[in-house]
């Protein structure tokens, strides 16, 4: 019986970007399982989280400060993101998912450093039996960047969206009885995802809000408040932190539209998850966002606040204007399913 080993210790974190991929392709993976009684699955998970997908799989409790694992009881070892530090014994076949190269792009790392975290990646791509990531420009990334023999296998499998616009949804604590019209952004507030160059949208629309949900707290966080304070539109500005999956999806089915500025993005899943909903969606033009968002998102030319508010202008007239806009980008979210990567996964599975 093959055993399968998959490390999902970053569902530590399950309402993070990794932590959500962790936690939705485990699932998938376990429900698409062609035969339980062959191929055994074992999640190397936190120990709360064991349990988490049911009791037709193995667990084996494990912390994000766990070494290289010398056991070698594993056929089949896949590490569900670069950052990892556990890996299989010597000899035993490793997939490796590479999500971003985004630490090229920051500003506050040294070139010793991006080189650094390159050799560190470079050693795992070479220790790999096989690659995996989430978009075609990630591959293109580490293409660009990595040496990744033609021999060794490399295969884009895209993110899924694990909203259903037709499921529950729960109005956030945060909002009041009358909600006033508003924008929404979902992620961590982080540098690399820009979100203040929003804020003069809230100078040239007085009655609406910007929703900022996600972890904040990063010192940026408290930049954005000081900024808005500057510009007068403090009162516009929310920021409540994470939300639950009910709290996200009553967000995404209420917005005006989705603003998503970021630098820098492996996939771009929330950009995905506010299509389901047939929502306007607005993009950056950078790394993966254009090949995520296709030809039914908006883009930003610039971050200047004039063009920002124009692109902005300009979008929504046409989102309004065409009565088929909504649908089509609804089918273009219907591209991006957990169950269409599941599947990807057991055929790499299965072919190594």
């Amino acid at each position: 019986m093959p055993r399968i080993f998959i490390d999902a210790e970053r569902l530590r974190d399950p309402y993070s970007g990794l932590g959500q991929f962790c936690l939705h392709l485990g699932h998938e993976l376990t429900l698409q399982n062609p035969d339980p009684q062959q191929f055994q699955l074992t999640f190397g998970v936190p120990k709360a989280e064991v349990g988490v997908f049911g009791d037709t799989v193995r667990y084996h409790p494990v912390s994000w400060h766990d070494r290289i694992w010398r056991s070698g009881e594993y056929d089949l070892w896949h590490s569900l993101h670069q950052d990892v530090s556990m890996l299989p014994a010597s000899g035993k076949r490793l997939i490796l998912t590479i999500h971003d190269l985004n630490f090229l792009e920051r500003t506050d790392y040294s070139i010793q450093k991006k080189a650094g975290k390159l050799m560190a990646l470079q050693r795992k791509i070479d220790r790999a039996t096989a690659l995996t990531t989430i978009s075609e420009y990630t591959a293109s990334v580490v293409r660009e960047h990595l040496n990744v023999p033609d021999s060794k296998p490399l295969r884009v499998i895209y993110n899924g969206a694990a909203v259903n616009p037709d499921g529950a949804a729960t109005k956030p604590a945060f909002l009041p009885a009358e909600v006033p019209p508003y924008f929404l952004f979902l992620g961590v507030i982080h540098p690399k995802k820009n979100v203040h160059v929003l804020l003069p949208l809230l100078q040239a629309f007085p009655d609406y809000r910007l929703i900022l949900a996600g972890d904040n707290t990063h010192d940026y966080a408290l930049h954005i408040r000081q900024q808005a304070i500057k510009l007068g539109v403090s009162e516009q500005l929310l920021m409540p932190g994470p939300v639950s999956q009910e709290e996200k999806a009553w967000l995404y089915s209420h917005c005006e539209a989705f603003l998503f500025p970021s630098l820098a993005e492996g996939f771009g899943l929330p950009a995905v998850e506010a299509m389901a909903y047939g929502k306007p969606v607005f993009l950056s033009k950078l790394t993966s966002l254009p090949e995520i968002g296709g030809m039914d998102a908006f883009y930003f030319e610039s971050f200047e606040p004039d063009d920002l508010v124009n692109t902005f202008r300009e979008g929504m007239m046409q989102y309004h204007e065409d009565p088929l806009r909504a649908d089509r980008i609804r089918w273009h979210a219907r591209r991006f399913s957990w169950k269409k990567a599941a599947k990807a996964y057991w055929e790499v599975y299965q072919g190594l």
